[in-house]
């Protein structure tokens, strides 16, 4: 069965690229006003962006925005990714807010936010391929 794409998987990409840019730049750069839960929230959106542009892309959506259920959704189309399973689901234990009687937050630590980051560029060095059409090669 062929899928139809969801239209605005671009605006996603760029959004998850920009979301990935600004975290890496504000630790890169130290500011302040970036503490360790707001660089969590920047590169946990830019993963998310870049999975729903790639789920999009491919006509599908994930049943939820955890990074369990992304990571679900994006098993489905490119199989088993264990090395990335366990990076997402490390960085999911870090807020469970979706039942507000027993939600948990849990600060980062320095050393967390330099393996978020690195989980971010991951995910988007696994997406790159698939989310940018190749250049077209010169005729000769």
């Amino acid at each position: 069965m062929k899928l139809v794409q969801i239209d605005n998987w671009r605006d996603y990409r760029r959004d998850g690229e920009q979301f990935l840019k600004t975290a890496q730049g504000a630790y890169n750069k130290k500011k302040k006003t970036f503490s360790a839960d707001t660089l969590y929230n920047l590169t946990c959106m830019a993963i998310e962006k870049l999975i729903m542009a790639y789920l999009m892309k491919n006509g599908d959506l994930a049943e939820n925005h955890t990074m369990g259920d992304l990571l679900r959704a994006l098993q489905l189309h490119l199989g088993m990714l264990p090395e990335l399973a366990d990076k997402l689901l490390y960085m999911n234990d870090f807020q469970e807010i979706c039942d507000l009687e027993h939600f948990t937050i849990r600060i980062p630590t320095e050393a967390d936010v330099i393996m978020f980051l690195n989980i971010g560029e991951d995910v988007r060095t696994i997406l790159s391929p698939h989310l940018y059409d190749p250049q077209p090669q010169a005729i000769q």
